[in-house]
């Protein structure tokens, strides 16, 4: 696991950029404070690296090199099937190795394979290979983007990190700087709570995408391809006990090889089934597991005493924390700065803190991101078995019911049951999160383009995925945008703002295998409010029987509350000096707040979205916000050498 920064020269003139690289490697430390690393590999490239050191530790260190230094690898993730790659690449092709650890397993299957390693992979990855016979690299993520990567095009080259704030120092030559915004992802952002892939707020800033490979050689451009397409197959079965079984066999392969660790490895506990599952079945395998939850002060929205409960059937310790609006107002700077583009999920912050709790006692912790993307978790994928009796009516009779449905007052009874009815999936669903409408977007943005539409994010992903049922459709929607946009970045980001890994064993190749062919009747059966039916069924017997059924929470906030008492005052003078007022209309956003305040309506939603961008503009485009975050300066683990590799 590390943070990762590498340059590209596109003139031979790499060692230019070696002290500012250093510099704005700093950035970075926070993902990997046990190893610093600068080295200038001959005219073409800079490694910077920083590691936090989970396998191999005592070797491994980056940029790895390979097969006497033709190719060197920095590596941001873990390889959990790394054991059986490096046994089978040498009982294969010979191939021999100098470290014990799956960044080698990575580069030998690279050399004896080609891109062709990444179909073999398992884990969690982002990383830059440099083959300096060919003078090229290639970068890939993980297929379901568990890992960050994003990369900067300038005249002098390209640059690679696993985090935007470590190339913004550089991108002023590429156009993008600091009040570079891209006025497009703005709107979406608003739209959607997040920055959809694979641009960012920052103009020439991209991300390479979930299950995404690149390509580069000095001079030439970026070359991206897809690698890996997630394919649902639904498929009616006759034996639903076999699936079930299927389920809980991979799961718990899933689980076992996710344990590997060379230092200790905890778990995050909620309410819920997805992280209980988890946390019962690493059980097996380390009947000591530490689980960590955290909750509130406010009725119906602390998880600890569920947690608590379940940690006691399951026999293993949790350490919960407790936080209030104090603590939310005064770490919000620091999780925007860590989030590099905001995200308006206020489950971002109980995250972070959780995180910084079992920091203190692991290096590694499982939790259970991706359950609902691949089983069918989230209670809006029943919409189009609810709308069915509508959906399914001849054009010319929905085409009328849409008319009745444009009379009827807002507010009363059935109009939005014709309004979705009669709406194809298509424009009606685009992800999980449904901030500002575009009517409401024309009255906040200043320079408001009716042209930017959230079609644009999704149309492309619907014509993918034209041939499933509806329920299925929302799945892969979810999967190339509420999971890689909201879900993984708050995981990724929150976690290793303490230096903390984060693995998530439900997204995992082998497991959405299983999932993918899950009938839609067995995820989410008719005349039921169940969701992921077929994987709760999998799981009895595993999970304690209160939990099995139990609805979904995920470490939910009390905003709502709070910004109706003790945060009102806080949000209102951020609203009231935000230099963000010339992007967005921060008095109409003043108005929610106060309607929110009398509640005349729940607005709290949409306030956290601004809130949110405010705080970020405040810090990476006005700078006149400081987030707190203490600046290191780490000695190197080699000293650099221009023309060679530091070995």
């Amino acid at each position: 696991m590390c943070g990762l920064l590498t340059f590209i020269s596109a003139r031979g003139e790499a060692h230019t950029q070696r002290d500012s690289i250093a510099d704005a490697l700093e950035s970075l430390h926070h993902r990997g404070p046990d190893e610093t690393g600068v080295e200038v590999v001959g005219t073409d490239v800079v490694f910077a690296h920083k590691r936090l050191s989970i396998i191999d530790v005592a070797l491994s260190h980056e940029p790895l090199p390979y097969l006497d230094n033709r190719y060197l690898l920095t590596f941001n993730g873990e390889i959990y099937n790394y054991l059986e790659l490096r046994e089978e690449l040498a009982a294969t092709c010979g191939a021999t190795f100098a470290t014990a650890g799956d960044g080698e397993a990575i580069l030998a299957g690279y050399h004896h394979w080609g891109e062709a390693v990444l179909d073999r992979l398992r884990g969690m990855f982002a990383f830059v290979i440099w083959d300096s016979q060919e003078r090229r690299a290639f970068a890939a993520r993980d297929p379901y983007g568990i890992k960050p990567l994003h990369y900067l095009h300038t005249r002098d080259g390209v640059y690679f990190a696993s985090e935007k704030k470590a190339l913004l120092p550089f991108a002023s030559s590429a156009g993008a700087g600091d009040a570079g915004i891209d006025a497009a992802n703005l709107s979406h952002y608003l739209t959607l709570q997040y920055v959809p892939e694979p641009r960012t707020l920052h103009r020439g800033i991209e991300r390479i995408g979930s299950g995404e490979c690149a390509r580069y050689a000095p001079g030439e451009r970026v070359l991206t391809r897809r690698y890996y397409r997630p394919k649902f197959r639904p498929t009616p079965t006759p034996e639903p006990e076999a699936l079930y079984r299927r389920i809980q066999d991979t799961l718990r392969e899933s689980v076992r090889i996710h344990m590997r660790s060379d230092v200790p490895v905890g778990a995050f506990l909620s309410s819920g089934i997805d992280s209980t599952a988890v946390v019962a079945l690493a059980r097996e395998f380390n009947p000591n597991i530490l689980t960590f939850t955290v909750g509130y002060d406010v009725p119906g929205y602390s998880e600890i005493e569920v947690a608590q409960d379940s940690a006691r059937q399951l026999d293993v310790t949790t350490i919960p924390t407790k936080i209030g609006p104090a603590e939310m107002m005064t770490a919000l700077p620091k999780i925007v700065w860590h989030l590099d583009d905001p995200v308006a999920d206020p489950a971002l912050v109980p995250l972070y803190f959780v995180a910084q709790k079992a920091a203190e006692h692991v290096t590694v912790v499982l939790s259970g991101e991706g359950a609902d993307e691949f089983f069918g978790g989230y209670t809006i994928y029943r919409e189009p078995l609810s709308l069915a009796t509508v959906h399914g009516l001849p054009a010319p009779v929905q085409k009328g019911l849409r008319a009745v449905s444009k009379v009827i007052p807002e507010g009363v009874k059935g109009k939005s049951f014709l309004d979705r009815g009669t709406t194809p999936i298509e424009a009606r669903y685009y992800g999980n999160a449904r901030m500002f409408t575009e009517d409401e977007k024309r009255r906040l943005i200043r320079a408001y383009d009716p042209s930017v539409r959230y079609t644009d994010v999704t149309a492309p992903l619907y014509a993918e995925c034209r041939d499933l049922d509806d329920v299925t459709k929302m799945q892969y929607i979810d999967l190339y945008t509420w999971l890689r946009g909201d879900i993984l970045v708050k995981a990724d980001r929150m976690s290793m703002a303490h230096s903390l890994e984060l693995r998530v064993p439900f997204l995992d190749r082998a497991v959405f295998e299983v999932a993918a062919r899950v009938p839609v009747d067995l995820k989410l059966p008719p005349h039921s409010v169940e969701t992921k039916f077929a994987m709760r069924r999998a799981l009895e017997g595993v999970v304690p029987p209160a939990i099995v059924n139990r609805k979904k929470l995920g470490f939910p906030t009390p905003t709502r509350v709070w910004l109706r008492t003790e945060m009102y005052d806080w949000a209102h003078h951020i609203l009231s000096t935000s230099g963000a007022d010339k992007l967005l209309d921060l008095g109409y956003v003043r108005g929610l707040l106060d309607a929110h305040r009398r509640q005349d309506a729940d607005h709290s939603r949409k306030i956290w979205t601004v809130l949110v961008f405010c705080i970020w503009h405040a810090i990476f485009v006005e700078r006149s916000l400081d987030p707190g975050i203490a600046r290191n300066e780490s000695a190197l683990l080699t000293k650099p050498v221009v023309g060679s590799m530091v070995s």
